[in-house]
C-alpha cells in the first residue's frame, strides 16, 4: 500500500466517524432500533411497553426488501422506536429462548426446521415476513403476515398504537381509514 492509499484511507476513515458522530448528535435516526426477544423482555419487565416482532428468515428476500426500505422509512423508525420494543426474530433460529415458564427450542423439519416460539407467536402459520404485535402485558394483539410498503406499515402502527383494537377488527377499521 503506498503512502497516498494509506492518507486516502485514513482520511476516509475519520470524515466517517465524524459524519456518524455528526449524525447521532443530530438526532437522525437510521432506521429501527431491533431488540432480541431477551433483551424485550427484560426492558418490559422495567418500563412497560407495546412490542413488535418482525418474525423473518435470512433466506426471506421480502424481509430483506423491509429492511431496507420500510424499516428504515423515517415515520416508521420513528414510531416503532418511541411506542415500541421492536424485536428482529429468526424463526429458523437454533437458539432455545425462555420464555413465560417454557423453553422454545429448534425443530428440525426437512431441510430447513423452524423455531417453536415462531410458531407459537404466528399459531403454526409461518410466513415471512410476518408482524406479531403484543401489549404492554405481552399479550398478543394481532398478527399481520406479508410484506408491507411504509404507509401500510404506518397505518398498522397508528391502528396498534391508538388502540383501535380494543373497539374494532384490523379489518373493518383499515375498510374505514
Amino acid at each position: 500500500m503506498t503512502v497516498k492509499n494509506v492518507l486516502t484511507a485514513f482520511i476516509v476513515v475519520a470524515f466517517s466517524g465524524m459524519l456518524q458522530s455528526a449524525h447521532a448528535q443530530s438526532g437522525v435516526s437510521e432506521g429501527v432500533k431491533w431488540y432480541t426477544w431477551e433483551e424485550a423482555m427484560a426492558l418490559q419487565q422495567q418500563k412497560p411497553r407495546k412490542i413488535f416482532v418482525d418474525v423473518y428468515t435470512d433466506w426471506c428476500g421480502w424481509c430483506k426488501k423491509m429492511d431496507k426500505s420500510t424499516f428504515v422509512d423515517p415515520g416508521v423508525a420513528k414510531v416503532l422506536n418511541r411506542d415500541f420494543y421492536a424485536v428482529k426474530f429468526n424463526a429458523e433460529q437454533k437458539a432455545d429462548v425462555a420464555y413465560g415458564g417454557s423453553i422454545f427450542k429448534f425443530v428440525a423439519n426437512g431441510s430447513r426446521g423452524y423455531h417453536e416460539l415462531a410458531a407459537t407467536m404466528l399459531d403454526g402459520k409461518l410466513g415471512y415476513p410476518s408482524f406479531v404485535y403484543f401489549n404492554e402485558k405481552t399479550e398478543r394483539i394481532l398478527i399481520s403476515p406479508g410484506y408491507k410498503e411504509a404507509d401500510m406499515m404506518g397505518r398498522e402502527l397508528r391502528f396498534v398504537t391508538e388502540e383501535h383494537y380494543k373497539n374494532d377488527s384490523w379489518e373493518n377499521w383499515i375498510q374505514k381509514n
